[in-house]
């Protein structure tokens, strides 16, 4: 066999071991970039159990805490405790230069 029929049928070996490897549907690109997609998705999902894992320790002390039930209540809802205390709320002053009130030239 001459040295040109070697390298054309090296080259052809060649082109179908790139094609096994990287070829079709699920070549070895795509497979890495689904891996580094899952590993993504992992770390959100962790993070989203823990804000769950979270909320039921928050839920759980919510049930069975008076004192957090009385914080919350205070500052969430505003709620005070029976006639000895008394709720005062404070108002931030109403702008009224830009309400649409002006001033009429000759004084009305």
């Amino acid at each position: 066999m001459s040295w040109t029929k070697r390298l054309v049928w090296l080259g052809v070996a060649l082109g179908v071991a790139a094609f096994a490897v990287e070829g079709g549907e699920y070549g070895t690109s795509d497979l890495l970039r689904q891996r580094a997609r899952r590993q993504a998705v992992q770390a959100e999902v962790d993070s989203l159990q823990a804000a769950v894992d979270s909320l039921r320790t928050l839920e759980k002390r919510l049930r069975t805490d008076p004192a957090l039930q009385e914080r919350v209540a205070r500052e969430e809802f505003g709620m005070v405790r029976g006639e000895r205390e008394l709720l005062y709320r404070f108002a931030e002053p109403r702008d009224t230069a830009g309400a649409g009130l002006t001033r009429r030239p000759g004084g009305l």
